[in-house]
């Protein structure tokens, strides 16, 4: 099945939501794969890339968020498990992981039991370079501006709430992705 079509069949087409999601979805597609296609010496999964890019986002409906037309029941921080289990039930097992694995530059366990996260206790860190880079493309789009790409130095201010390491991070992917 197409991203697409999983997508519409969780996202009534037309609706706000759905044209945040597909906004968002496809600005991260776009920088992945622009990406990948400079770095052809990382040998990256292009199709996946595209698929998981699309469907990184997909366990949003499922929180409260209203600025961005989200009425469920979980906190937004959930998203990416809740993606992830969706995905597993689709039978995208390694797409899956990217959902899990996007949030900020990843979760580890130490820190989910450290801040009290209201999310599965176990590691949620990209490990492959496709996963990678789908959380750092992402990190340049936010859902409430989704046409206008942020700065690396505004991504290292909003990352530093949540650590020197997530910056460090984040700064090494800036080495291996953009140079």
């Amino acid at each position: 099945m197409a991203p697409i079509e999983i997508i519409k069949k969780y996202y009534q087409e037309g609706t706000e939501l759905y044209k945040i999601l597909l906004e968002h979805s496809f600005s991260v597609m776009d920088k992945s794969l622009s990406i990948a296609q400079i770095h052809p010496e990382m040998h990256l999964d292009k199709t996946f890339i595209y698929e998981a890019a699309m469907l990184h986002d997909i366990g949003i409906f499922k929180t409260d968020a209203i600025e961005i037309y989200c009425y469920g029941k979980f906190p937004y921080i959930c998203h990416g498990y809740l993606g992830s289990d969706l995905l597993r039930e689709e039978g995208f097992p390694r797409h899956a992981l990217v959902c899990e694995r996007h949030t900020g530059t990843g979760i580890s366990l130490e820190n989910i039991i450290k801040n009290n996260l209201p999310i599965p206790k176990r590691d949620m860190l990209p490990e492959s370079q496709e996963e990678q880079l789908i959380c750092f493309a992402d990190k340049f789009y936010s859902k409430t501006h989704p046409q206008k790409e942020k700065s690396i130095d505004s991504i290292r201010k909003n990352l530093s709430k949540h650590g020197e390491d997530s910056v460090k991070k984040f700064n090494k992917w800036c080495e291996l992705f953009i140079g």
